[in-house]
């Protein structure tokens, strides 16, 4: 079976999941809406940049190129094998590549490495748009229910990329698959490989997220004070009321102050819980799950599967 079948299979699959996926998250910004009026303008002029961006031929043509030195690249490769294997026969007199090979090297390879680069070209435009998105005078809350200053839907746009996500796995695993026929495993290097390969993963979608980290950060600051603030002013006349004077630092300008009926501290105790981390484990799951279970798969072939579900769990609910 071709190696890479998974993989390409996948990203087709995956290109209508991800536009429909981005454009809805895109959308909630308006819906919300999150963008000050005054940052309209930019807003729009950076989407319009995006989808230029993403249809560029230059970018296209680029990947296609690319795609054809990889293809350069198994054909040699494919020509050094010191064993026959399924892309080459190789024979005392001359090594030649088979049916399979050929295939490899004139339409799965280079298939799969052109979608695998435009498919990271999309989301690198996308990860940009992001990022001077976050820049603009955006209308978020600090006490707003999800944690997250209104921001948590964007948090789970990796999940988009899943099906992606699997088709990359699966041709890399399929790559260690092959190491594997030729030597040993161990439970400790699997561990090490899943769990540096999933780091990769979500890096790549923290890198536009980690964008709104500072707005955030700053919001919750700014709130904070405020209402620290006003919780200070609403306290002291609370205590004027209860005992007739300000215990330290009276003052008989701020005895005319009325008392606020507000009660802040439900306020103070939402905006203290806001969090400035867009991403984490339990958002992103999906997405770790088809980053790992191609390598998993992989591994069940040498070690039992106890072990290996025992690996996968440990680093999907860790």
């Amino acid at each position: 079976m071709d190696p890479f079948f998974l993989g390409i299979a996948a990203f087709v699959l995956a290109e209508q999941h991800v536009e429909t996926g981005l454009k809805l998250k895109l959308g909630q910004f308006a819906r919300a809406p999150l963008i000050a009026p005054a940052s309209m303008e930019a807003a729009a002029a950076h989407v319009a940049r995006a989808l230029r961006q993403r249809d560029s031929g230059t970018a296209e043509l680029v990947c296609l190129l690319l795609a054809a030195v990889a293809a350069l690249f198994a054909y040699a490769n494919f020509n050094q094998a010191a064993i026959s294997t399924w892309s080459a026969t190789v024979s005392p007199e001359s090594s030649r590549l088979t049916a399979a090979g050929w295939w490899g090297v004139f339409v799965s390879i280079p298939m799969f490495v052109f979608l695998f680069l435009r498919g990271c070209w999309r989301h690198l435009v996308w990860a940009n748009m992001l990022r001077r998105i976050a820049r603009l005078e955006l209308r978020l809350v600090a006490t707003h229910p999800d944690g997250k200053g209104g921001l948590s839907f964007l948090a789970e746009y990796p999940n988009a990329y899943v099906l992606f996500v699997f088709g990359v796995s699966s041709g890399i695993a399929a790559a260690v698959a092959k190491h594997l026929m030729q030597g040993g495993l161990s439970t400790a290097t699997l561990t090490t490989t899943m769990a540096a390969w999933l780091i990769i993963v979500i890096a790549f979608f923290a890198y536009p997220l980690s964008a709104f980290s500072k707005p955030l950060a700053d919001l919750k600051s700014k709130t904070l004070l405020t209402l620290s603030a006003r919780a200070t002013v609403q306290q002291r006349a609370a205590e004027r009321k209860l005992v007739g004077s300000n215990i330290v630092a009276p003052d008989p300008q701020e005895a005319e102050q009325p008392i606020e009926a507000l009660d802040l501290t439900k306020q103070y105790d939402q905006t203290r819980k806001l969090s400035s981390m867009l991403i984490n484990r339990g958002v992103v799951l999906p997405v770790a799950a088809a980053a790992l279970v191609p390598f998993a798969a992989a591994g069940a072939t040498k070690l039992p599967y106890k072990e290996v579900f025992s690996v996968l769990k440990k680093l999907l609910l860790v």
